[in-house]
């Protein structure tokens, strides 16, 4: 449910004069089934034109749903310069609703200060064992590793000199034993069940809702002091444009190198400057 999780007066407030929101369904609307049109993001205006606007004519009210065709958010040629209604739809009209917000905030600052020597400092690491079974099966065979497990993070964390003491974020929402390799490196690491209240447990991990914990997850991966993605992925990609967005650029992607010199890991989306996001903040 969209209310549920973002700033519903900010994305009406934000988007005035531009569109027309209409905060309840009409009637008629509300009672009969929409037709649904998948559009693939970043689409341009004549594929709208002749894809969309047709069967809206015929139809008077679609369902567009958005689905991503491509896992990377590189700037091609036709979104060298993006338009600012994209920008804004992109970085400025979702915010999420307060009590979320202050959910997201208490964990962060739970992240800063549970440890004493971090320097109030925290690395997020999106690794989510379920996602690594499903995806990286057959990931060995690959010419270039994509996929890293948690004794490979931690190896990795390691060779590129983070102190044992550093504070570690992982998405994972509970612990499984898969993970204990990289707690045996870095003792303070820490996920969604062991940085959350009993009353926010109750409430948000309880729920089952994978939506919410990754919106949850998304904004402490883009707070952090340094971002590592255990595998690239749609969720790596649009941390990046927020944290483009917000000058946060240390993110790391492990790779099999020697290399000791974090500046070797530097994701290729900030080394080379071709995300999306630079589109819009040049």
């Amino acid at each position: 449910n969209f209310e549920e999780i973002y700033d519903v007066e900010k994305f009406i407030r934000t988007l005035d004069g531009i569109i027309e929101v209409a905060r309840d369904h009409p009637a008629l609307v509300s009672s009969e089934k929409l037709p649904v049109v998948r559009v693939p993001n970043r689409v341009c205006e004549t594929y709208i034109a002749t894809k969309v606007e047709p069967l809206f004519r015929i139809k008077g009210n679609l369902r567009l749903e958005i689905y991503y065709p491509s896992l990377i958010m590189t700037k091609g040629k036709e979104t060298q310069y993006v338009d600012p209604y994209s920008c804004l739809a992109m970085f400025e009209i979702l915010q999420l609703q307060p009590r979320l917000q202050q959910v997201v905030n208490s964990m962060i600052w739970r992240l800063k200060t549970l440890n004493q020597k971090s320097n109030g400092q925290y690395i997020a690491v999106h690794l989510r064992v379920e996602m690594l079974e499903k995806k990286c099966k057959g990931n060995e065979a690959r010419r270039r590793k994509r996929c890293y497990n948690a004794q490979e993070i931690g190896e990795f964390l390691k060779k590129v000199d983070f102190q044992t003491n550093t504070t570690i974020y992982l998405t994972e929402s509970r612990w499984q034993t898969s993970l204990d390799a990289l707690r045996d490196i870095y003792p303070n690491t820490y996920t969604k069940e062991d940085i959350m209240s009993a009353k926010e447990k109750a409430n948000l991990l309880s729920s089952g809702s994978s939506e919410l914990e990754k919106v949850i997850d998304f904004h402490i991966c883009s707070e952090s002091d340094v971002f590592v993605p255990a595998v690239s992925c749609l969720f790596y990609a649009t941390v990046i444009g927020k944290r483009i967005a917000s000058g946060k650029t240390q993110i790391l992607v492990p790779a099999q190198m020697t290399s000791p010199s974090r500046r070797d890991y530097i994701s290729p989306y900030i080394s080379e400057k071709n995300h999306l996001a630079y589109s819009c903040f040049c």
